[in-house]
Order: C-alpha cells, then sequence, then structure tokens
C-alpha cells in the first residue's frame, strides 16, 4: 500500500467510523468489507436480508461479516422511523408518507437517511448502481455542503518515485467525474473544496492551479475569462486560499515555465492542486498521467455533499473498494473535527 493510504489507514483505525455499505451481497463489496473489519478500520454496517448476507458471505469463505451490523430493510419499525424522516425532508418536493415509506426500502436512500439521521458517518456505494442512483439519494437526503451547491469528483494522483511534481509526490485533480461543464461560480467551488480535499486526505498545504489554455491573458477567449471569474469567486469564498489563475498546465507546475509567463506568481511552477475546466480536459488529463506517467489515480472523491458518501465504478476491485472506504473514513473523521 502507498505511504498516503497507510497513513490514511492508521488515521482510520485510530477513530473507526460507521460506514454503510448499501450492496450487501456484491461479492467484491463482502470481501473488502471482510478486510475493513479484520483491520479493525471501521464499523461496518451492511444493508439486506441477514440471512442472505451471511450465506454469500459464507459461499465466499469470508470470516468477520458476523461483526458487521446489518440493517434490513424490510423491517417494519425500521421503515416508518426513516421514512418519516425521508417525508419531512422532501414532503415541499410533493413526495407523500407512502412514497417515503417505499423510497426507504432502497438500500442507497435507507443508507443516506442513516447518516441524516446521525445513525451512520458515510456511505460507499457503485459496484452495482450507476453514480446517478448513488448521487440522487445522496443529493435528496443529504443535500451539499453550506455554502456549497455542486458536487465534483477529485483524484488523488500517486505520481512515481522522484517525480519533481506535487507534494512529496501527491497531486490533486478535479473536476474529473461529475460537471461537464462549470460555470464560473461552480468551477470557483470545486476549486475551494478541491483544496479542502487536497488537506483533509493528502495532508498537503494545497497551492491551487486554475488551468486554461492561457497563462495571465496570453490569450483572449470568453473560456479564458470563465477561469479568471472563477479564480476571483474562489478567493472571495476562501481568502486565505493560495489560488492563482488562469494558468497553462507548465506554467503550473514547472518552476522555470512559471516565472517566466506568471511572474510575482506564489502558485505558478509550485501547483499541487490542479483544477480544470471542464470535465471533459480533467478526465482525459487524469487518465494521461496514469496511464503515460505510470501515475496512481485513486478516486473519483466525491466532494461537495453535506456528508461524506462515495461513488464506485461498476468495474471496480476489491482493493479500489477498500480504499474508498478508507477515504470514506478520513472524511467522515475530517467532518467531525
Amino acid at each position: 500500500m502507498e505511504p498516503l493510504f497507510e497513513q490514511l489507514k492508521q488515521r482510520a483505525i485510530s477513530a473507526p467510523m460507521r460506514i454503510v455499505l448499501p450492496e450487501s451481497t456484491e461479492p467484491r463489496t463482502l470481501r473488502a468489507a471482510d478486510r475493513i473489519i479484520a483491520d479493525g478500520i471501521a464499523r461496518v454496517i451492511l444493508i439486506g436480508d441477514y440471512y442472505a448476507i451471511t450465506n454469500s458471505a459464507a459461499e465466499l469463505g469470508l470470516t468477520n461479516i458476523g461483526k458487521a451490523t446489518v440493517v434490513d430493510p424490510n423491517n417494519a419499525e425500521l421503515v416508518e422511523k426513516y421514512a418519516q424522516l425521508f417525508y419531512e425532508l422532501r414532503k415541499n418536493k410533493g413526495v407523500t408518507v407512502e412514497d417515503a415509506r417505499v423510497k426507504v426500502k432502497d438500500p442507497l436512500y435507507l443508507g443516506c437517511l442513516m447518516i441524516k439521521n446521525g445513525d451512520a458517518d458515510g456511505q460507499v456505494a457503485g459496484a452495482m448502481n450507476s453514480t446517478g442512483n448513488v448521487l440522487r439519494a445522496a443529493f435528496q437526503v443529504l443535500k451539499t455542503a453550506p455554502g456549497v451547491d455542486v458536487v465534483s469528483g477529485a483524484f488523488l494522483m500517486m505520481l512515481p518515485e522522484g517525480s519533481p511534481y506535487g507534494e512529496n509526490g501527491i497531486m490533486v485533480f478535479a473536476d474529473c467525474a461529475v460537471v461537464p461543464e462549470p460555470d464560473a461560480q461552480q468551477l470557483a467551488q470545486i476549486a475551494v473544496m478541491t483544496a479542502k480535499t487536497a488537506h483533509d486526505l493528502a495532508g498537503i498545504e494545497p497551492r491551487v492551479a486554475m488551468l486554461s489554455f492561457s497563462t495571465k491573458g496570453s490569450a483572449s477567449h470568453e473560456r479564458v475569462n470563465k477561469v479568471v471569474e472563477a479564480t476571483a469567486l474562489a478567493r472571495q469564498m476562501s481568502p486565505t486560499l493560495s489560488i492563482d489563475g488562469e494558468l497553462q498546465a507548465d506554467a503550473a507546475i514547472v518552476p522555470s515555465v512559471g516565472a517566466s509567463k506568471a511572474p510575482g506568481s506564489s502558485i505558478a511552477g509550485t501547483a499541487n492542486v490542479l483544477v480544470f475546466p471542464s470535465l471533459e480536459v480533467g478526465n482525459i488529463a487524469y487518465k494521461l498521467v496514469q496511464r503515460i506517467a505510470g501515475a496512481g489515480a485513486v478516486g473519483p472523491v466525491l466532494q461537495g455533499l453535506a456528508a461524506p458518501v462515495n461513488d464506485l465504478s461498476r468495474g471496480c476491485n476489491v482493493e479500489d473498494i477498500y480504499k474508498t472506504i478508507i477515504i470514506t473514513c478520513n472524511q467522515a473523521i475530517a467532518a467531525g473535527r
């Protein structure tokens, strides 16, 4: 395991969080849960039928699943408790109590309602469900953090040993997963939340570069104007944040280029957080760095929600789920602080 994840693992062990896994009979999820329990990383909550879960665990030869808390979405008393909560949250949207009783039986919603009610600290899903379904439940129940109205996805990029870029070989990229074409206000929020992710998870003091195809007015275009405006808005949102833009990628991370193209900038040439102007650019960039440079890419880490919920790729493996649970634990710890 990479040094960063070893640190995150130890932090999680020191303050075990209650993490909901709604996809309770999915084999990769069960294997990851068994390992999480064995390592003492989190208090695992599985949503589903107790016998179905234990039978699946037995078939997989897992010995620790019995230590997880199992929450049955067909338990009438439990359904009523959380249905009333969902009704109160959504009645202004036309949701009836009966609608709420049906919705609570969906494990994705039930997990988020447990978090909302203070009965859990975070949720990890997506091995079986689409990103849309995972996020829909989180939006409707948990909503976004105060002062934020956009959810985005950051990637922790662990660069090859000896890389001169980033902070101790770590960079954070966003948005690479959620918002196709953010406007200036959304881009500013993405920048502020990505800086928080860099601090809370990577343990680095963020130096944020707002990327463009222009550096300090070298090109004129409405897309450049968006990045300039977003930089100004981010400074208003977080006056102590170290941020600059607009910067081209080389000006952001190569000291000599930064000094030449953006003299006087405190960020140019030293950025460890890169905020991309669109999802298209961010997604392409992280995949290229991952494949061509051989960097480790962990994520997406969802940011901007009022409580930690993370989405998995349906092509994920056990190690991906294990690491995502560790990340979610650390987000919950940071939220508690």
